[in-house]
C-alpha cells in the first residue's frame, strides 16, 4: 500500500473471514434499540489518526454497536468513551468524546490501531481470523513506522498480535517473547511498547482498571513518543 487513505480503503473492502463478515452485516439489520435511526457501517474499521503519528495504540476489535456502527475505531461505546477521556486528558484528542465522522475530532501525533478489524461475536476473534487479518496491521505499521515511536497495547490480545507482526517487519524480539501486564515496558530497536489493560467496562466498573492508571500508561508512552 502507498498511502494510509489507500490501505484504509482496501480494509474497509475486505470479506475474508465469512463469520466476521455475517455477524457485522446482522448487527447492522438487528440493531441496538438506542440506535434504531443509525445507518450502520458494517465494514471493516480502518485505522483513525495521524498519518505521521509517533505514537500507536493497539486495541482488539471494533464493537458489534461501537466502531462497527459509526465506522471509527474506539468510537460509539463504553470503552471508546474511556479511552478518548484519557486521550484528551494527555493532550493527544482535540475533544473529549468521539462521535463519529465529520464530528472535528483531531487526534494529535496518535493512531488508533486494531489487531483485527470486523467485529467479532461476543467480541472474540478466533486465532484464525487474528492471523487473517494480521496483514492489515503490518501494513498499517510499515507505513507509520518512519515516525512511530511508541505504542499502547490494550490487553493481551493485542499485545500477543503485536509481537508477531514487528518480528516479521525485523523488529528485534526478545525470546522469550515479552509477557504483557498492565505497565510492562519493553524497549525494542527505536520502539517502545507499553502494555495496559483493556479500557472494556468489565475492567473499569470491577476496579482492575481506573482512569488514572490508563493516564499513567499513556502519559508515559506520549513522552517517550515525543509528544508530551
Amino acid at each position: 500500500m502507498g498511502t494510509l487513505a489507500e490501505l484504509d480503503a482496501a480494509v474497509a473492502g475486505c470479506r475474508a473471514c465469512p463469520r466476521l463478515v455475517a455477524w457485522r452485516e446482522q448487527v447492522a439489520v438487528a440493531k441496538r434499540a438506542a440506535f434504531t435511526d443509525d445507518e450502520y457501517w458494517a465494514k471493516p474499521v480502518p485505522g483513525f489518526g495521524a498519518e505521521d503519528a509517533a505514537l500507536a495504540v493497539v486495541g482488539l476489535a471494533p464493537s458489534a454497536h461501537g466502531a462497527n456502527r459509526t465506522g471509527r475505531m474506539f468510537t460509539g461505546d463504553p470503552s471508546g468513551d474511556f479511552l478518548f477521556r484519557v486521550l484528551h486528558e494527555v493532550g493527544l484528542a482535540s475533544r473529549p468524546e468521539s462521535l463519529g465522522p465529520g464530528d472535528g475530532l483531531v487526534l494529535r501525533g496518535t493512531r488508533l490501531v486494531s489487531p483485527v478489524r470486523c467485529a467479532p461475536p461476543a467480541n472474540r476473534p478466533t486465532p484464525a481470523e487474528r492471523d487473517t487479518c494480521r496483514h492489515w496491521l503490518a501494513d498499517e505499521l510499515a507505513l507509520l513506522r518512519p515516525t512511530l515511536r511508541a505504542v499502547v497495547v490494550l490487553g493481551g490480545f493485542g499485545w500477543q498480535a503485536l509481537l508477531p507482526v514487528l518480528a516479521a517487519a525485523g523488529v528485534p524480539v526478545p525470546s522469550p517473547r515479552p509477557v504483557f501486564g498492565h505497565g510492562a515496558e519493553v524497549q525494542l530497536a527505536g520502539l517502545r511498547l507499553f502494555g495496559c489493560y483493556h479500557v472494556s467496562p468489565r475492567n473499569v466498573q470491577t476496579g482492575r482498571l481506573t482512569h488514572s492508571m490508563v493516564v499513567d500508561v499513556v502519559t508515559a508512552a506520549a513522552s517517550a513518543a515525543g509528544l508530551v
